[in-house]
């Protein structure tokens, strides 16, 4: 089942000539974070190998197929949003999603579990799941992502719609958290964080 928007609610649709191939970027960060992976095993004496890693695009698959079986807003965020947004391919340990703050957790949870989910961790404005590949995925409930959700853009990646938050409301996002690892990435959007200060569209 394919998600509904509302009459009023315009559904941007991101050029991907604009930026790079949706798909390719999700590509190059899974390969990165898998090789991540294998150099963090690998330094605290672990075999492990290539084949064994999770799967970052299932999981995103699956997980947007959830959320819209169960008719809930959503938005890609965190480090596949930043890498998308600019172009820059890292490392990026699971799977984030922001979800409407009053969404029916109960009817998220059916549809999670019926994809093949494992609940890892419940608390007051996140779950956190374990694909059936191993992928770590987040959904954030947090009210002050409502507008964001409601105004994300929709991007391709192969013959699924995405969700995606905008660029300047993930730049505004990493600013307001300023974690060391939010510092980072507003490093990486540098440029788009100089084109959102000049006020370019």
């Amino acid at each position: 089942m394919r998600r509904n928007v509302d009459d009023d609610v315009q559904v941007r649709v991101v050029s991907l000539e604009t930026m790079t191939s949706a798909q390719a970027m999700l590509q190059a960060i899974a390969a990165a974070s898998t090789r991540e992976r294998v150099l963090i095993a690998a330094s605290r004496g672990e075999g492990r190998e290539m084949s064994d890693e999770a799967d970052k695009l299932r999981a995103l698959a699956d997980a947007v197929d959830a959320l819209e079986h169960a008719a809930v807003d959503y938005a890609l965020i965190g480090g596949l949003a930043v890498g998308i947004h600019s172009g820059v391919p890292r490392a990026t340990l699971d799977v984030d999603l922001a979800v409407r703050s009053g969404a029916d957790r109960a009817a998220i949870t059916a549809a999670m579990d019926s994809r093949g989910f494992r609940s890892v961790g419940v608390h007051p404005h996140s779950i956190n799941y374990r694909h059936g590949s191993g992928e770590p995925v987040q959904l954030a409930f947090d009210p002050a992502f409502d507008v964001m959700i409601g105004r994300a853009e929709t991007i391709q990646v192969g013959a699924q719609s995405v969700r995606i938050v905008r660029k300047d409301d993930l730049i505004a996002m990493k600013r307001a958290a300023g974690r060391p690892k939010d510092r980072v990435e507003l490093e990486i959007l540098g440029a788009l964080r100089e084109e959102i200060d000049r006020g370019s569209p």
